[in-house]
């Protein structure tokens, strides 16, 4: 039989020595005050406990937000530990606690409302089990298209529109660079990510998921050669897989042309966005990926073909393109100086917002993908943003 591993987040010593008597487990105690952000919660949740406590000692609103991030990001069942249970009690079920306790239970009620909550967290986990989200793979026939700075504004748009719903995994094993594009240093990158999800780790596949302020959660590409080497198309796989259980939408950045982890993540898409330039190598290259992607049965019917660095001066019309690849192009963004200033500082243009016509074709092609229109950011970010 496995020990229960539990977490209680406050500081009264009396709720701490009665939990202590009331479950001869492992506790690891952590004042409220000791977690000033996501990143500390991430860490944290490393231990993967099977219950946490929430104390709540005057105003409520941190203990709730905390509460929130824990049962909906890290699927923990939660209690919380007032005095005030009667006025806490509709605010703690919205935020996702499984019960509230008087700091001045009983052992034997500490003990109870502990079993039930991880009981009832099995019981949840098993009937949630069927994946309900979308995978979107974004392929290129070649490097240097734009493919990853059209999947970061996809993931960006998507997020925004609709918060805690997108994840974006770098599947560009040896050069990926999302990350990059979205101005993250993650701690945890591909590797880390993908060996939980071969190991049917859920729990700690969560905690190696960087946060972008747009609520957007990104699986970074690896900066090690040697430790991107062990992330196999199977383990990819399994990680597109657990995550669509979650996600709503799962944008896969792939490497470019078709590589074995590409052929993989094209096997799992819902929806398909092949990215090519405007010149002859590009659309050549575009023409032999869609035969390659028909031949091979993976070509989907929803789908979206996007020309990058559009311009009238490189001597090719879309009408051009479109007869020698044998299918419409949907997407057409023009060549502009925002583009490489979005990439540099790190920003998404779906994120910035600006009124130019690149990041029109992109909000056009978000809301091909999620069926409706893009939403617009919303500057105020509300509290539970600080822990998930």
């Amino acid at each position: 039989e496995t020990m229960t591993k539990m977490l209680l987040i406050g500081s009264d010593q009396e709720i701490i020595a009665r939990v202590r008597h009331a479950k001869n487990e492992e506790l690891s105690v952590v004042p409220l005050l000791g977690l000033r952000d996501a990143d500390d919660l991430a860490k944290l949740m490393h231990s993967r406990p099977s219950v946490v406590l929430v104390e709540v000692q005057g105003d409520p609103a941190i203990p709730l937000a905390l509460t929130s991030a824990l049962a909906n990001h890290y699927s923990t069942p939660v209690l919380m530990v007032s005095h005030q249970a009667a006025e806490l009690g509709l605010p703690a079920m919205r935020a996702g606690a499984r019960d509230i306790l008087s700091p001045l239970a009983s052992p034997h009620e500490y003990a109870s409302a502990i079993d039930r909550a991880i009981q009832s967290a099995v019981v949840a986990a098993n009937s949630a089990k069927t994946p309900a989200g979308r995978v979107i793979t974004v392929a290129s026939p070649k490097g240097g298209v734009g493919k990853t700075t059209v999947s970061t504004n996809i993931a960006t748009g998507l997020a925004i529109a609709e918060p805690e719903s997108t994840v974006i995994v770098d599947l560009d094993v040896q050069f990926g660079d999302v990350a990059s594009g979205l101005n993250l240093t993650p701690e945890y990158t591909l590797p880390h990510a993908a060996r939980a999800a071969a190991e049917g780790d859920a729990l700690a596949l969560k905690t190696y998921l960087a946060r972008h302020e747009t609520g957007l959660y990104v699986v970074a590409g690896s900066d090690s050669p040697a430790e991107s080497d062990t992330v196999t198309p199977e383990s990819a796989t399994a990680l597109i897989s657990m995550l669509v259980e979650s996600f709503r939408y799962v944008v896969v950045d792939t490497a470019p042309g078709l590589t074995d982890h590409t052929l993989a993540a094209l096997d799992m898409a819902n929806d398909l966005v092949l990215v090519t330039s405007l010149d002859v190598p590009g659309v050549r290259g575009m023409r032999m990926e869609l035969d390659t992607l028909n031949q091979l049965g993976l070509l989907l019917d929803s789908r979206s073909i996007v020309i990058n660095f559009n311009e009238p001066s490189r001597g090719l019309s879309i009408s051009d393109v479109e007869a020698t690849i044998g299918a419409k192009v949907d997407f057409v963004i023009p060549s502009t100086s925002v583009v490489p200033l979005s990439v540099n500082q790190g920003v998404p243009l779906l994120q910035s917002r600006g009124k130019d016509p690149v990041t029109k074709e992109l909000t056009g092609l978000v809301e091909r993908i999620s069926g409706g229109p893009a939403a617009k950011p919303k500057t105020k970010r509300g509290l539970f943003s600080k822990w998930s």
